[in-house]
């Protein structure tokens, strides 16, 4: 005879119990007209599961259209911004604004940054 016969066809019910209670409770309120609680219970839990997976799905949607990855005009050192917004390079701390999913130079094109050294006159 096979000693495996009897775990196979053993049945494992032990959760079971539980969720025959909820499904009893659940119809008793409904025969006495509390069906109300069941359906607002209902709700409420299939909420809480729904609204965290639609705002996950929204967060990436909006980060999707919303962060820009290019290179800074000055420095040419890659970084990420928000479109729309005002950044400063992490490298030459050149201010820029984030457009179109470009970076840009706040001053004007063609300026030249110039570093002035002091020089004292007595030393010529």
């Amino acid at each position: 005879m096979n000693q495996n016969f009897p775990k196979i066809a053993q049945l494992n019910l032990s959760g079971i119990g539980c969720w025959l209670t909820l499904i009893v409770g659940g119809l008793l309120l409904t025969s006495i007209g509390l069906g109300w609680v069941v359906n607002s219970v209902l709700i409420v839990l299939g909420l809480i599961i729904i609204i965290p997976a639609i705002a996950l799905f929204g967060v990436q949607w909006w980060l999707k259209r919303n962060l820009v990855e290019d290179e800074c005009p000055v420095c040419q050192y890659q970084f990420t911004g928000f479109n729309g917004t005002m950044s400063r390079c992490p490298n030459c701390s050149e201010p820029l604004k984030i457009e179109k999913g470009k970076f840009q130079r706040i001053t004007p094109p063609g300026t030249i940054d110039v570093e002035a050294v002091d020089v004292d006159a007595s030393s010529q």
